[in-house]
């Protein structure tokens, strides 16, 4: 019988974190105004640096900033949904919920995602030649 190998890992719980991922626990419950961790930074909890990184570069980037809090979950959600990602797609699409995103609006940017993945493809397949105009 052979074993599968698997790149998956359980989440760990608040109870079962080390103090250093309880710290960023804490952080991400305060910084979301919330009382409890998604499973994406529970899974990531097993590499504390990771977990620590990925988190202030979440903190940083989808913060307050030039963009708007809805547009930047909209742009997430789109990458997500261009890659696959049925995790983000959920987690992001609940941001965008919570920021006022509409199911009008969530059919337009999956539109707008399809729109560009076949025109992307095609401009690629027939390697065509960036205009002047555009530099």
């Amino acid at each position: 019988m052979s074993s599968v190998m698997s790149a998956s890992r359980q989440p760990i719980e608040y109870r079962d974190a080390t103090s250093e991922v309880r710290a960023v626990y804490d952080d991400i419950m305060k910084t979301r105004q919330t009382n409890w961790v998604n499973n994406f930074w529970k899974v990531l909890a097993h590499d504390p640096p990771t977990l620590r990184r990925i988190w202030g570069n979440i903190k940083e980037v989808m913060g307050p900033g030039l963009l708007d809090p809805k547009i930047k979950e909209l742009l997430y959600l789109a990458v997500s949904a261009s890659n696959g990602c049925r995790y983000c797609i959920a987690s992001h699409g609940a941001a965008a919920r919570k920021q006022g995103m509409t199911d009008a609006q969530y059919s337009e940017v999956l539109a707008i995602v399809g729109l560009a993945n076949e025109t992307n493809r095609l401009v690629t397949a027939l390697d065509v030649a960036v205009d002047p105009q555009f530099l």
